[in-house]
């Protein structure tokens, strides 16, 4: 399953940042080894992801349309991985989905900018026939000359 499979789209690949950032977390985490990570390895790290998520997705899709499904769902890419050879993956990456679930449910909800004035909405209503008010204003007095 290569590029070419795909369209060759050149545009796919991972923020060099993220990847660079966990690179740098695993070598810390064998801090007396004094490894360094090449640019030219870790764009080759990147490619490969990339190569590895598409051949994935493919599977996956594949599987999902064989199901008239129209949604590619956990279960698809559980199966694709194991249809692929990476069996021994499932278990930790449904651990991870699962943690991600919980997590999606314990985040707390973001507050509009509203919510985040703390105004009441009389108030808030108040302030803005205020500043249409004085647009307004501004507006019908015309051009100033400067000083």
């Amino acid at each position: 399953m290569s590029d070419r499979e795909f369209g060759g789209n050149d545009d796919l690949s991972l923020p060099k940042a993220t990847v660079s950032k966990i690179i740098t977390e695993i070598l810390a985490t064998d801090a007396h080894s004094g490894t360094a990570f090449a640019r030219d390895t870790r764009d080759l790290l990147i490619e490969c992801c990339v190569e590895f998520i598409t051949m994935i997705s493919s599977e996956a899709n594949e599987i999902a349309e064989k199901e008239a499904k129209k949604t590619i769902a956990c279960e698809h890419v559980q199966q694709a991985l194991e249809q692929l050879g990476f069996g021994d993956y499932v278990k930790d990456i449904l651990e991870v989905a699962n943690d991600h679930k919980k997590m999606q449910v314990h985040r707390e909800k973001k507050q509009s900018k509203m919510e985040q004035s703390g105004l009441s909405e009389a108030e808030l209503l108040r302030q803005q026939e205020e500043l249409f008010r004085s647009a307004t204003d501004k507006f019908n007095q015309g051009p100033q000359e400067e000083s």
